[in-house]
């Protein structure tokens, strides 16, 4: 058994120590918006957060999260980022189809957290794990620096 805390959660999984920590969030505990992309954390399809960083979660083993705290785009609305970055989201319209944006906000989410005010350079760093193949990045810029006035606002 391994034990984590997701979104708040103390959970036990009954899963081997190298499986890894998204198919543990998606098959075992059910919460599917965290998407399986490329399988190599190079799309960023898959991020969650580990204690507040983000985290490929198709490379990372569930051993490595014992006894952490593991955020999913499930959880990430009940922070003050990631609720900020969801609302920015649909208020511009950034998705348009949407296998990507759970990655997407849980990277943006991180970058608030560590700067409520990013430069287009910050955003371009935070975010260049996540690609988007339906080219949404100017929304996603726009939204991120929307949802980091309120982050900076409150």
């Amino acid at each position: 058994m391994i034990n984590l805390t997701v979104n708040g959660s103390k959970v036990s999984v009954p899963v081997e120590d190298h499986t890894p920590l998204l198919w543990v969030i998606r098959d075992v505990l059910g919460m599917t918006g965290t998407k399986f992309g490329c399988g190599i954390g190079q799309c960023g399809a898959c991020t969650v957060h580990v204690d507040g960083e983000p985290r490929r979660s198709c490379l990372t083993p569930v051993s490595d999260v014992a006894d952490h705290d593991v955020t999913t785009i499930e959880g990430i609305g009940a922070t003050k980022s990631g609720k900020a970055v969801q609302d920015a989201w649909l208020d511009l319209e950034v998705v348009q189809c949407g296998y990507c944006q759970s990655g997407q906000i849980m990277s943006a989410a991180a970058i608030l957290d560590m700067n409520p005010e990013p430069s287009d350079a910050d955003i371009d760093q935070g975010m260049s794990g996540n690609i988007c193949r339906c080219g949404t990045y100017v929304r996603i810029r726009e939204a991120i620096k929307q949802a980091g006035k309120a982050v900076a606002s409150k």
